[in-house]
Order: structure tokens, then C-alpha cells, then sequence
């Protein structure tokens, strides 16, 4: 069985005329990620991997989720193809893992992407993932190349924790 822990980067700010690739986060994004991590803490999910893309949002976002839930930095690598809005350069970076004793893994990324991915892979449908929302699929296969169709376990938004 495989599982993957989706996040899409929390807010990011518009504010300094940054590039798309180094776009910081915002004040709201910085405490969704704490919001966030510690609800999915009780969950005691530990990958074996987490890949993220390179966007300053996007990793700022993932290592702010690692260190919420005291996950060693040894485990994160970065990847080019998650900065990825389509979808099909992260389906194709999954398809092509091929290491099959990571069994949970962590994607940090970008939207369309993550939206189009989790609604054809999961059995739940989302209207649009948001900011720093997560959701976790679980797959029926032994092989990373052969993740199709599989079952949305856990699902976090910030809205639905904020009172």
C-alpha cells in the first residue's frame, strides 16, 4: 500500500514585487501552516520521504509542516517538476519514483496542480484545494508507477479549523 500526504503552499503575499519563484508567504499563510501541522499531529504520520518544489512558498510551507511535526530535514528533497501547475509533471515525478520501500510519502506544490491530481486520484471530490490545505490518498499498489485511482483518507483546511 502506498500513501501520499498532498499540501498545497499556504498563502503567499503579493506584496515586493518578487518573482513567481521567490513570492514569500504571508502573515495568514505562516499561521495556517502552524494551524495546520498541529491538527495533522494527532494523526502521528510519519513519511518516509516529503518532495517539494522549489518555490520559496512552497518550501517555506514544507519545512514549516516538518518542523511542526518533527520531521528530520534528512528526509526532504526538492524537485523541479513540483513547481508544476498542471498536474502533469507531478503525476509524471510520482510515476517515476522509483524506490518502492517509500511507502508515505509528502508532495508540497502549487495549484492547479494539486486540485486536478487529489480529484483524479481521490474518491472525494474537492472544488479547489486550498492554501495549505492537505489531503492524504491511500493506493492499492505495490508500485509507484502503477498509483491510479485511490481512496482520500484525511482531508485538512484551515477554514474548518478557524472558529
Amino acid at each position: 500500500m502506498k500513501e501520499i500526504v498532498f499540501v498545497r503552499h499556504a498563502k503567499s503575499s503579493w506584496d515586493g514585487g518578487f518573482s513567481d519563484l521567490d513570492r514569500p508567504l504571508s502573515s495568514r499563510g505562516i499561521n495556517d501552516i502552524k494551524l495546520v501541522s498541529n491538527h495533522y499531529k494527532s494523526y502521528n504520520y510519519d513519511p518516509d520521504k516529503v518532495f517539494s518544489s522549489p518555490a520559496n512558498r512552497a518550501l517555506t510551507t514544507c519545512k514549516g509542516v516538518m518542523k511542526y511535526l518533527n520531521l528530520p530535514e534528512a528526509k526532504l528533497e526538492i524537485v523541479k517538476d513540483l513547481y508544476d501547475f498542471g498536474g502533469e509533471k507531478v503525476m509524471n515525478f510520482i510515476h517515476s519514483i522509483n524506490d518502492n520501500s517509500l511507502n508515505k510519502i509528502m508532495v508540497f506544490g502549487h495549484n492547479h496542480a494539486l486540485t486536478t491530481i487529489v480529484n483524479d486520484l481521490g474518491d472525494q471530490f474537492i472544488g479547489n484545494l486550498p492554501t495549505c490545505g492537505l489531503v492524504k490518498i491511500d493506493f492499492y499498489a505495490e508500485d509507484w508507477k502503477y498509483i491510479a485511482k485511490g481512496h482520500t483518507d484525511v482531508m485538512i483546511f484551515p477554514r474548518d479549523l478557524k472558529q
